[in-house]
């Protein structure tokens, strides 16, 4: 894996958990229950992390990367999958992840929202 940084970076984000999810033999990265990253294998067996961007956002990205899908086993309209052995840059990443977490985050009840902001 490109990105040994990842797993930190996804948990260090207020309010995220992970758990492994045995049926999809994939870890979750989560916020108030809502799934912001998935950690997983293609049917090829490369790893890969799916995150949620705007559709605008994964089109632009995927066009840019070769080593950025449609998101795999999801919604390829809303979700996009990053090849972990490829060239996709650490702060591209980084921002993908910034982003899904922050669609995830604005869709949770404004209470929860509070509560994991204090």
């Amino acid at each position: 894996m490109n990105y040994p940084w990842l797993d930190e970076y996804c948990l260090q984000k207020p309010g995220a958990t992970k758990d492994y999810k045995e049926d999809w033999q994939a870890t979750r990265y989560m916020i108030g229950g809502k799934m912001f990253g998935l950690q997983g294998s293609d049917n090829t067996g490369r790893s890969v992390i799916t995150l949620k961007l705007l559709p605008e956002d994964g089109d632009f990205l995927r066009s840019q990367y070769v080593d950025i899908i449609p998101g795999y086993y999801m919604n390829k309209l809303h979700w996009n999958s990053v090849y972990l052995d490829g060239a996709v840059p650490d702060d591209i990443l980084r921002d993908m992840i910034d982003k899904s977490y922050g669609i995830l985050f604005a869709s949770l009840p404004k209470k929860a929202q509070q509560e994991i902001a204090e």
